[in-house]
């Protein structure tokens, strides 16, 4: 197969490099661009039309968050994975929201970060168990309560709310929670019946709105 063409952007050189050396060892991806801030990300990003932008969160001239925002209104095919030291809700939902496929943790296992990478560029799953599970206390312990209408929702439904708005498919959720396919199915027509939503990205967004604040 042809290897998915990475840009790498992160303004510590030594970042950079170790995450250059973990991509190399793996076939799958060619390292096409490097940037030290936003607008070099931007750049390259024009220039090489990458599959793939790895981006830190924090860098100088424009961080990874508003550079993120600009690409994918740009170049919305281009699949961009947030990277940071912490693994701060508020900033998950707002990279989400500016179109970010992922987000990666620098402490994260190199084989968890190559495993996290595949997926996210196969299109075979957008989130993590240990994510899902971070965003679900976050959810609970903001949101529930000060929000009548999600109080009423079922730890079920409030966990298949999250992974709804991580993307994955009816059946990527069945397998992550070990249930039935159609017990997905009925969770989510009751989500939207007691939410007065209508489709999976009013869903998504719902959950957004609510823990982005």
């Amino acid at each position: 197969m042809v290897p998915y063409r990475v840009i790498i952007a992160d303004d510590h050189p030594h970042a950079r490099q170790a995450i250059i050396e973990l991509l190399e060892e793996d076939s799958h991806f060619t390292i096409v661009g490097q940037a030290k801030n936003g607008k070099e990300a931007i750049q390259l990003c024009e220039e090489h039309l990458p599959d793939l932008l790895i981006i830190d969160i924090e860098m100088p001239y424009l961080d990874g968050l508003e550079a993120t925002k600009i690409i994918k209104e740009k170049f919305p095919f281009i699949k961009v994975i947030i990277l940071s030291v912490s693994d701060n809700v508020g900033d998950l939902f707002t990279a989400i929201q500016y179109g970010a496929q992922g987000y990666l943790l620098k402490n994260m296992d190199p084989d968890d970060w190559l495993q996290y990478l595949h997926s996210i560029v196969d299109g075979t799953n957008a989130a993590t168990r240990d994510m899902a599970g971070k965003l679900l206390y976050q959810f609970r312990e903001r949101d529930l309560q000060n929000t009548p209408v999600i109080s009423s929702l079922t730890p079920r439904e409030k966990e298949i709310l999250l992974l709804v708005s991580e993307g994955l498919t009816n059946k990527q959720i069945a397998e992550a929670l070990f249930i039935a396919e159609n017990t997905v199915k009925n969770h989510i027509k009751n989500l939207l019946e007691k939410l007065r939503l209508e489709n999976r990205v009013q869903l998504a967004s719902y959950v957004v709105k609510y823990l982005a604040k």
